[in-house]
């Protein structure tokens, strides 16, 4: 064992890195909702994809970057099998033809409409099982380091 690296560190980073417990938490988060979106062909990013389209005028890819934590090439791939099942529609913005605007057709609306329900019963599991936290503690503590 490395006397400079000795394994109180590791037993450290183990017990209090924030990165270490965000990831495990994301990733333990995103297997439970994509085992419940299953059943719909849907993963969870999806979901929240989806979702995200669910308003008046149908935003422009740059508009979901930061709603969505991702950048503008991972955004634009997971489109793609959204596209291809006829749920989401990219049609050019009527103000700048530069721009494209996202909107959901009739099927992504009834496939959000049947997906919603999963995800409120996932999320009242979800939100039970937090301890020592309220769900808004934590939600504003996440917003704070994103």
């Amino acid at each position: 064992m490395d006397p400079d690296l000795p394994l109180s560190a590791t037993l450290d980073v183990r017990d209090h890195c924030l990165c270490l417990y965000t990831q495990r938490a994301a990733r333990a988060l995103a297997r439970r909702f994509d085992t419940a979106f299953r059943p719909l062909g849907i993963t969870n990013g999806q979901f929240s994809l989806l979702m995200s389209l669910n308003r008046p005028e149908g935003p422009r890819i740059g508009d979901l970057v930061p709603l969505l934590g991702m950048d503008r090439t991972t955004l634009t791939a997971a489109l793609k099998p959204l596209e291809r099942r006829g749920l989401v529609l990219l049609q050019p913005d009527k103000k700048d033809a530069r721009a494209r605007r996202l909107t959901l057709t009739d099927a992504g609306r009834a496939l959000l409409k049947t997906a919603l329900p999963i995800w409120r019963s996932e999320h009242a599991a979800v939100d039970a099982a937090l301890s020592g936290i309220t769900p808004d503690d934590l939600r504003r503590g996440l917003s704070g380091l994103a």
